[in-house]
Order: structure tokens, then C-alpha cells, then sequence
């Protein structure tokens, strides 16, 4: 890959082609014949400006953030393991208000459980539709 590298990035490349490219793709196409054969390169062989390192670093930049995302499912576990404690503690101290108390830790386990949900379609997000 060095080896590509340094071929793209030479020089001489870049002096030949750099007239070329600076013209619109409508001009180089458009123009005639004989204007396009005293070019040092066709237009045809006009590459996409998007190298490979780039397309490297772009992925592992969508990895990294999809990662990141993803610590928030371990912050919904969390919550989740302490909405059920508290109600286990709370019950222990306090039996008659069973009824009250578990519907309290049915909605702060959905409210735990949609905060990870959300952070687990962010990270889809990025890695799917960037």
C-alpha cells in the first residue's frame, strides 16, 4: 500500500495531471478531439478523489463512534439493575405498598430500557446510514 502511495503522490504525476484536473469534467468533455489528445492524460483515467487511507479512516472513525454509542446499553443495564434493588429494598422495608412500588419500578425499568434502546439505534445510525 506504501508502495501505491507513493506512486499516486509522485510528482511527475502530479505536474502532468494537474492541468487536467483543474478543468470542469463538462470542458474536458466537451472539447475537441485534438484539444483533448495534446493532454498529458484523457479524462478517462480521472480518478475518484477519495483515496483508500481516507475510506480507512472513515470506517474507523464510524466504528469508534458506534462503540461509543454503545456504552450507554451498559448505563441501561446499570439503571435497570438499580430500579430492581431499590424495589427490593423498598419492599423489604415496607410490604404493604407492594402494588405502589412495583409499578414505580416497571416505569423506571421502561424509561432504563428506552435510554438503552435509543443508544443502541444511535450506534446503528452510524454505522448504516453515514
Amino acid at each position: 500500500m506504501y508502495a501505491c502511495a507513493k506512486f499516486v503522490s509522485a510528482p511527475a504525476l502530479v505536474r502532468r495531471s494537474s492541468r487536467v484536473l483543474c478543468q470542469p469534467l463538462s470542458a474536458s468533455m466537451l472539447s475537441s478531439p485534438e484539444a483533448r489528445s495534446e493532454q498529458a492524460w484523457p479524462v478517462a483515467h480521472r480518478a475518484i478523489q477519495t483515496s483508500a487511507a481516507h475510506r480507512d479512516i472513515d470506517t474507523a472513525a464510524k466504528f469508534i463512534g458506534a462503540g461509543a454509542a454503545t456504552v450507554g446499553v451498559a448505563g441501561s443495564g446499570a439503571g435497570i439493575g438499580t430500579v430492581f434493588g431499590s424495589l427490593i429494598i423498598g419492599y423489604a422495608r415496607n410490604p404493604s405498598l407492594k402494588q405502589q412500588l412495583f409499578s414505580y419500578a416497571i416505569l423506571g425499568f421502561a424509561l432504563s430500557e428506552a435510554m438503552g434502546l435509543f443508544c443502541l439505534m444511535v450506534a446503528f445510525l452510524i454505522l448504516f446510514a453515514m
